[in-house]
């Protein structure tokens, strides 16, 4: 999409400014699943005709809600948040909106700066609220969102837990180790007293990711600390992928399996 954004741009005559998901894709925020061929851009109501490959968005913007980073002009990252939340499908929001308040209120090592995301999601909100269109959506979006989901797959993680009728979901929650540090767990499902963890296959395939560890390596530092976390709280812990979150449907069989009862 950020190649897209940068093809178009040097095909205009005056700068476009990038919105939406593109402008999300472009402040460096998941957005999932990828969108289409297509990006999205909030123009004047002077400049006319179609451009191919794109979205035209109407709408004003304010001086302060335009940026322009890398050669490219796009929403700020307030309205870049108020306009996915109008217009995305929830997951989407979802996803997009939670890496917005990581990148904002994340404050490393586990720390979260609830103030700042509070003012963030109000800002947010108050710009959806000037549109006529979406602002029920906004508003469920942007009060759903959370900066502490680490990856989209925690973000769906969520929206299926909640939609299976888990009410108490803590995210990150520290474990000390027996060596003075501490372990990241993705969910505390207090409703069940229990653990979960999204898992996808970055963290087995991904060289990055495995930071120079073998895929067995990382499986057997996986097993040890999730031993460790077990025995050391006495809660269960289960793990689901992407297959386990096509749907509400999928989702409830994993727990299951792993004796965790639903609420």
């Amino acid at each position: 999409m950020v190649v897209r954004a940068r093809a178009l741009a040097l095909m205009c005559s005056e700068a476009p400014v990038f919105s939406h998901q593109t402008a999300a894709a472009l402040h460096g925020l998941p957005v999932h699943p990828p969108s289409g061929e297509r990006v999205h851009l909030i123009l004047d109501e002077h400049r006319r005709g179609p451009i191919a490959s794109a979205v035209r968005h109407r709408g004003e913007l304010q001086p302060d809600e335009v940026v322009e980073r890398n050669g490219l002009k796009m929403t700020a990252l307030t309205r870049t948040m108020a306009d996915v939340a109008r217009t995305s499908p929830f997951e989407n929001a979802v996803c997009s909106l939670d890496g917005a308040l990581r990148q904002t209120a994340g404050r490393g090592n586990g720390g979260y700066d609830e103030d700042a995301a509070h003012a963030l999601r109000a800002a947010a909100l108050a710009i959806s609220m000037r549109s006529a269109h979406g602002r029920a959506r906004a508003a469920r979006a942007l009060a759903f969102a959370d900066g502490r989901a680490q990856l989209p797959g925690e973000s769906i993680s969520r929206i299926r837990l909640t939609e299976l009728g888990f009410r108490s979901l803590r995210l990150q929650i520290l474990v000390a180790t027996p060596t003075g540090g501490s372990y990241d767990v993705d969910f505390g499902i207090e409703d069940v007293n229990a653990w979960g963890e999204f898992d996808g296959r970055g963290k087995y395939v991904d060289d990055g990711v495995r930071g120079g560890r073998t895929a067995a390596e990382v499986v057997l530092d996986e097993k040890q600390r999730e031993d460790w976390i077990r025995g050391a709280t006495g809660r269960p812990v289960v793990r689901w992928g992407w297959p386990h979150l096509r749907d509400a449907a999928t989702l409830p069989s994993r727990l299951r399996a792993f004796h965790i009862p639903l609420p």
